[in-house]
Formats: structure tokens, sequence, C-alpha cells
């Protein structure tokens, strides 16, 4: 189960630079690669492997003058590690340059079908037939918002998009709005995935709706609604990916996780002595559970943080010894005492095995986990890339069967419902918890 991305689009002043301090804001949605684009009379492209830092270092940014920047920061859900974003690909004559977080889920049979057509795909991600379906249909529109239009009504799947081409930047979000895209005004105009990223630059944000356009330009910002569908934002932006400080189609992040503590301790009270979380993405859950519990809280597990996230590390080996790297155990916290442990979410269980075991070695007389969101037992198709319910512990099991194989004394999840209270929203995207995946995205 992999990462998505992070994009960021403004036209500003020194746009190359803003798009480099908006970058280090996402870098938690994606820790693979980074790239930004401008236009200078044509797109220009500076990207590479690892962190935004390692990406841009000495006078990178210095050649990236312009007002017209799009960035990225990525973890990949197809195509090869190596092929960074913003790429760049050709069609019909003209040149752009693609942003997306997301995934296209009709991306085999529409890329054939273009392919017959002649069109020549110079990579393998997905990101790449955004770019190709949309100056397929400029070409034939002569107009920006239609050929988007019509890009709405043949890809399907995920994709919040940042478009740089001819002078001009056009961003979007998909018409059922899987992925988060937020859009402020100031001094310019900007665009990232989490309205946490444009605070740098403004004070007030919106979220862009659904199926909603902006076309930007030196002569100024347009934006229309082009397309509207049952709105299915996804529910791990809630739980796992997004910033705390980031508020998500109006609901605050950290509030959101603090309530599905509440909530979990409600519906699965645990005989504890100390509440610890799994640093960070615990930490609010943990303290909610504590507050409506009464168990004191304590900072049980100590993080690195020069460590990255393991959930969105590459192999199982990688990820295991990130896990020991990652985290050290408080033994004046954990010793002799009945710890509750909470996280956010379940994956293999391989992380939740070893911590159990790190904690009992460090003198836990029990270790009671709860977990902050229900199970999950289906793949995701829209940005979340979880290949096979195989890689699942939760997939073909009960709970007893899952707190077996991570050795703690007693295992329990948060509730659909809860989950939902805890959000406090009912337009969510629940197909990697529930299996009912969104008629829109699979209607080819």
């Amino acid at each position: 189960m992999r990462e998505k991305c992070g994009i960021f689009a403004t036209l500003s002043e020194n746009s190359a630079k803003k798009a480099y301090y908006a970058l280090l804001a996402l870098q938690h949605r994606g820790q693979e690669s980074a790239g930004i684009s401008v236009w200078r009379g044509r797109i220009r492209t500076v990207s590479g492997l690892g962190l935004v830092t390692d990406v841009f270092r000495g006078k990178e940014l210095a050649k990236l003058r312009s007002n017209l920047a799009i960035a990225h920061v990525r973890y990949s859900t197809s195509g090869s590690l190596n092929e960074t974003q913003p790429l760049e690909t050709e069609c019909c004559g003209m040149r752009i340059a693609v942003a997306h977080n997301g995934t296209l889920t009709n991306f085999r049979p529409l890329r054939e079908r273009y392919e017959k057509l002649g069109v020549r795909f110079r990579h393998s991600v997905d990101s790449e037939l955004l770019g190709i379906s949309f100056l397929w249909h400029l070409r034939e529109t002569g107009n920006e918002f239609e050929a988007m239009r019509a890009v709405f009504g043949e890809v399907k799947g995920a994709y919040s998009v940042a478009l740089l081409f001819d002078g001009k930047i056009l961003v979007a979000r998909d018409p059922v709005g899987f992925r988060p895209l937020s859009y402020g005004t100031g001094d310019g105009h900007y665009f990232a995935s989490e309205d946490s990223a444009l605070r740098l630059f403004v004070e007030e944000t919106r979220d862009v709706r659904p199926g909603e356009v902006f076309l930007l330009s030196e002569n100024g910002v347009e934006s229309k609604a082009l397309a509207r569908e049952s709105h299915h934002h996804c529910v791990f932006e809630y739980i796992y990916f997004a910033r705390p400080d980031s508020v998500l189609d109006g609901t605050n992040v950290y509030s959101a996780r603090v309530r599905m503590g509440r909530e979990l301790a409600r519906e699965s009270p645990a005989d504890g002595d100390v509440v610890i979380a799994v640093p960070d993405s615990g930490r609010a859950a943990a303290l909610g559970f504590s507050q409506e519990s009464g168990i004191p809280y304590a900072e049980g597990l100590i993080k690195n943080r020069y460590i990255g996230r393991t959930f969105i590390t590459p192999g199982q080996f990688n990820r295991e010894l990130k896990v020991k790297l990652k985290l050290s155990p408080v033994k004046e916290v954990v010793a002799g005492k009945k710890v509750v442990l909470v996280d956010d979410s379940i994956v293999r269980g391989t992380t939740m095995k070893r911590i159990v075991a790190m904690l009992r070695k460090a003198g836990a007389r029990e270790v009671h986990v709860r977990i902050a969101s229900p199970p999950i037992r289906y793949p995701c198709y829209m940005g979340i890339d979880i290949p096979t319910r195989h890689e699942l512990i939760a997939a073909f099991g009960g709970v007893e069967k899952v707190r077996e194989a991570i050795g703690a004394d007693s295992l329990a999840y948060l509730s659909v419902e809860g989950l939902k209270r805890a959000v406090g929203r009912e337009d969510l995207c629940l197909a990697c918890l529930t299996g009912e995946y969104p008629e829109w995205a699979f209607r080819f």
C-alpha cells in the first residue's frame, strides 16, 4: 500500500521559489522525487529522485525564473520509480507538463485507444494520459475549458491535476473530488493538494470543487464548473495522509482524528494504565482516546524524525529496517504498565507486530492495540496502491486473527459508522474498507 502525491501550481512572482517552499510543506505526501516546471517561452523542468532539498540544491531555482509554475512530490502508484513529475509529453504538435495526484482507472484501454490513433506515449505512468487527452481535445475544440470537459467525459478515476502549456496553467479536480485540492489568492493565485501548503502565501483558502477548472495566464484567471458527480472524498486523507493542520472540504484533519480516538474509546474501551500513540500518525487519535477514557496519555514511543514514513517506503525489507531505526520505546513510561497503543491503521501488520514486541521488551505488562479506523480489506484504485488483497492482514480473517498475528493482548478497530461520525461527512469514499467502489470511476 503506497502513498499518493502532492501538487502545487501558481501564477505569481518568483513562482519557482514559492513552488519550492510549497513542496517542502507537501513533502509528507511523497518522498521518492520532486520537480518544478515553469514557462519561459517554453516549458523548463527541473526534477529528480529524493527529497525536495536533495533535488533543489545550488542554483537550480535561479534557472526557473517565471510567473507560471507547477510542481510535484511523488510516491509512485503506477509507472517506473524514475519517472519524476512534472512530466513532459507531446501530442498534436504541442508540448505539455503534467503534475498529477491520483490514479486513472481506465488508463490501459484509453492509452491503447490513443495509440491506435497514432499517439506516441513517452512514459509508463498513467499521468501522461491526462496531458495527451487534454491536448488531443484542445486541438479539436480550440478551447481549454471545452477540452477539459472532454477529458472529464473520457478519463475516469482520481485526478487533481495541473497542466502547463503555451504560457498557461490549467488546474482541475476530477468530477468526484477523490483527491484534495485547495485554492487561495493574495499577491497571486495558488493551488495545492492541501491548504496547509497555501498558508505560506495566503490567509484565505477554499477547496476546488469537484469538476471545477481554472485557467491561469498572464492575462488573469478564469474558472468554470464543468462537471459534477456524487462526491466521494478519500477517507484515508482524514485518517492518515493529510497534515493535521490541513482543512479538507471544510473539515479540519486534526479535529477529525481526535474525534476518531474519542469514538474508538466509546466503542472499544480498554483496561489500561497509560495511552500511548504510534507517532506521529496516531497521536491525535490517542489524545482523543485518552480524553474520552480518562486514561492518562504519555509519549511512550519516541520518533527519529530523520527517518521517513515507513508506510510509504518501497520494499518490505526497507520498511522493517526503518521501524527499528524510527521508533524507540520510553521504558519509564511503559515498564510494568498495561499499555493502550493507538494508531491510525494497520495495513500489512508487520510494523505493528514489531512495535508490540518492542513495547514488551521494554517491560510493558500488557499491550492493548486500538486502531482509529476500520480494517482495510480491499484494494484502492483511486490513488492508494494496494495491488492485491493478499497484502492486507485484515482481508481474509477476523480481528482475532490479526490480534494473534501482531501479538497484542487485545485489538479493536473503529467502526465504519464511528469513522463517519468522527469525520462528520457522509460523502466519503470507503471502498478500501467496505469494497463498495464509486460507480463513476469504473463507468468506462
